[in-house]
């Protein structure tokens, strides 16, 4: 059954208004008729059953026919501050990271980052990547769809990572596999997780100074093989599904 996301003020007492690009999707592109089901989410932790009532040029209106509460989300919000990776790299990121259930994903401009994008191109490439997440988003039933926030500095990263619970950063000269599990282990359900991410040349040394006195950062490894850029945040949140999942 297809997936769908409004806004709150969309949704009335028996019926729910569909507008956007999913107006066309709906009718060109998935060809459905009236009478089909549907889900319908809001962004909270609702899920509308629905079915198709009428479908006119620019608007879609689906009956709803039961409510359910959904727990499909993870009882964490979890932050994911990814240097910003060389080419496309940043879309399977996105997809993926959606598909484990990241809360929010932040592109961070690090010292080591080779791409660097003016105001006009970071604008293009933030549609691009929300529409990925959002497209992820309907996979993988989840029942919002992730934001993907503006290019942010280090600095200003590790700014807006000082107000979490947990800050993690997997780093290639961290050591300790027994202390890195105890610190993934003593994650309490409920506790908002940063995960900082290095480009494909890392974080310099300083950087993991200013995460760790400014942010409470936590170096971690994982493990003894090097990892790229596009796995290494996959694995810790693929950890971090595993251990919070209900």
């Amino acid at each position: 059954m297809y997936r769908f996301f409004v806004e709150p003020s969309q949704i009335g007492e028996e019926e729910i208004r569909i507008c956007g690009s999913d107006v066309n999707h709906i009718k060109n592109v998935l060809r459905m008729k009236q009478g089909e089901e549907i889900l319908i989410s809001s962004g909270e932790n609702l899920e509308y059953t629905c079915y198709i009532q009428e479908m006119q040029e620019e608007e879609v209106t689906a009956h709803i026919m039961y409510v359910q509460e959904a727990g499909y989300e993870l009882p964490s919000r979890i932050f994911l501050f990814q240097g910003l990776p060389k080419g496309d790299k940043m879309e399977l990121i996105i997809q993926k990271a959606v598909e484990l259930g990241i809360h929010q994903i932040v592109p961070v401009a690090s010292r080591r980052s080779v791409v660097k994008l003016d105001k006009k191109k970071e604008e293009k490439k933030i549609v691009r990547w929300q529409a990925i997440a959002e497209s992820a988003a309907k996979q993988s039933k989840r029942m919002y769809v992730p934001r993907v926030a503006g290019v942010m500095s280090f600095g200003e990263a590790v700014q807006y990572a000082g107000k979490l619970d947990v800050v993690l950063m997997p780093y290639e000269l961290a050591k300790g596999m027994k202390e890195t599990k105890e610190i993934i282990r003593g994650i309490q359900k409920g506790q908002s997780v940063g995960i900082f991410i290095g480009p494909e040349g890392g974080f310099e040394e300083e950087e993991v100074r200013q995460a760790v006195s400014l942010a409470g950062a936590r170096p971690i490894t994982l493990g003894k093989r090097i990892l790229r850029t596009e796995t290494a945040g996959l694995t810790v949140l693929s950890i971090l599904m595993f251990e919070l999942e209900e």
